[in-house]
């Protein structure tokens, strides 16, 4: 059996081993183990690497979009705030399982784990 791409299966936020499993049981909530073959997600801890990544794909995005739509348009800086603040919620929201899911994969395939002194 092949080791799934751990991008992909990051991605689509499922199991590191079998590719077919549940990573999560809440929004950001590991669940205990795959469903499908039985890994032990207690391996896992991405910490806030999730966020981080969000944080530099997400602001150059939006000041980039803000940028091109004040530069087109003449719009008051209160419309400014109406556009983006969601638009950064929502992408925001919508990008850290599929990052915390690539994280966890990506420990997985390279078995790593904390350093111990």
């Amino acid at each position: 059996m092949s080791t799934p791409n751990p991008i992909l299966t990051g991605i689509a936020c499922r199991c590191p081993r079998c590719g077919k499993g549940r990573l999560f049981s809440g929004y950001l909530q590991l669940a205990p183990s795959c469903p499908q073959c039985g890994l032990d997600y207690d391996f896992a801890d991405s910490g806030d690497g999730p966020a981080v990544f969000v944080i530099f794909l997400v602001a150059p995005v939006v000041i980039i979009l803000a940028l091109i739509v004040g530069a087109s348009f003449t719009i008051p800086p209160w419309m400014h705030l109406v556009l983006w603040i969601p638009t950064t919620l929502i992408l925001s929201l919508a990008l850290l399982p599929p990052f915390k899911g690539v994280l966890v994969n990506v420990q997985y395939r390279h078995d790593a784990h904390e350093g111990h002194q």
